[in-house]
């Protein structure tokens, strides 16, 4: 079945809900949802009272020049990597000023993938500091829409659970 733009909504309004009463910001680091998290959360009325930015770092360049990705991260793990979205992370909070930032880097199709990285592996980090960063990797079934909505739905409900557990 596949993943409704209800249920993104609905992860949407539980991550702003939380955001709101806790009085925390946040600012999103996207690759391969393109800015889909940060689009979930603008839907909301009243969103700029939680949310700073979004930033879409679909190349490598933007993820050097807009959230300071090293280039040695990028080289020796590569885009889809732990290093570069906790690089993001720390980037995203530096930039922004936020009090939280999540970073969503993946494969999402129908090329790109390889044997250690096949499509539908994507990473997230989210993190107060970089020192408080939390970094997981999935891999999700289905085409690239499928892929892409799995990956915001993860990353909404990720950040929940991180603010709750923190």
């Amino acid at each position: 079945m596949p993943l409704t733009d209800e249920a993104l909504a609905e992860a949407g309004n539980q991550l702003a809900e939380l955001l709101e009463r806790r009085q925390l910001t946040i600012a999103t680091a996207e690759s391969c949802t393109g800015g889909w998290v940060a689009k979930v959360l603008t839907d909301r009325a009243g969103s700029s009272s939680y949310v700073l930015a979004g930033l879409v770092t679909y190349s490598n360049d933007a993820k050097r020049a807009l959230l300071g990705v090293t280039e040695p991260s990028l080289n020796e793990h590569g885009a889809v990597s732990e290093p570069v979205v906790r690089e993001m992370v720390a980037g995203a909070l530096s930039t922004t000023g936020a009090s939280v930032a999540v970073a969503i880097s993946g494969v999402a199709g129908p090329g790109g993938g390889s044997e250690d990285k096949p499509v539908g592996t994507v990473w997230f980090a989210w993190g107060r500091s970089p020192a408080d960063t939390e970094a997981v990797v999935e891999t999700f079934p289905g085409d690239r829409d499928q892929v892409r909505r799995q990956a915001v739905l993860y990353a909404l409900q990720g950040v929940r659970g991180f603010l709750e557990n923190s």
